[in-house]
């Protein structure tokens, strides 16, 4: 189909609905304390937030999609587990030594694991729980000179904390919206 056949731009649209229900995230040079404590209070919320969107949810619509094309629920919930456990190592990281460079990871890899095909996604919300208590407690406890702190990601350039905690409180919120979406569409 061409872009200009009729449809086309509805099509395109969905498509970024279901990838991006909240739009994509946007990295900006800094932040206010008003906006930074919004975003600590985001990640605050995350942990009961994704609980209540798995809530009663038919074991068997965990294995399935979240999105056509997509993870399944199940890898979902494990990926926001292990992706914020990646961002807590970061930020410490950061506050610990002078620009540290960070290892990305191979998010699609992750997934693919014998612990995400096989324990219960419960345990990754218990386990994102105890993360962001603790996080958020560190977060809460940073002056704006640390937020300010640095690490180089080798794909994303130089980050400060406060844009890693932007970043993660946008995509906590985006894939539990993107579980909400799949059980509005499903009506599971």
């Amino acid at each position: 189909m061409s872009d200009s056949a009729p449809g086309h731009h509805d099509d395109v649209q969905a498509q970024q609905m279901l990838s991006y229900p909240l739009g994509r995230h946007q990295r900006r040079d800094g932040y206010t304390a008003d906006e930074r404590q919004a975003f600590i209070a985001q990640l605050a919320a995350q942990p009961s937030a994704l609980a209540a969107a798995v809530s009663g949810l038919p074991d068997a619509a965990y294995d399935r999609p979240y999105r056509p094309g997509g993870w399944t629920i199940r890898q979902l919930v494990h990926h926001v587990a292990d992706s914020h456990v990646n961002m807590f190592i970061r930020v410490k990281l950061a506050l610990s030594e002078d620009e540290p460079t960070i290892k990305p990871y191979d998010q699609d890899a992750w997934v693919q694991h014998a612990d995400v095909a096989t324990v219960s996604p419960m345990v990754s919300i218990a386990m994102l729980a105890a993360m962001h208590e603790r996080v958020v407690a560190l977060f809460r406890s940073l002056s704006p000179e640390q937020f300010a702190r640095g690490l180089m990601h080798p794909e994303n350039g130089r980050m400060t904390i406060e844009q890693v905690l932007a970043l993660y409180a946008w995509h906590g919120d985006h894939h539990i919206a993107h579980i909400r979406n799949f059980r509005t569409r499903e009506q599971t």
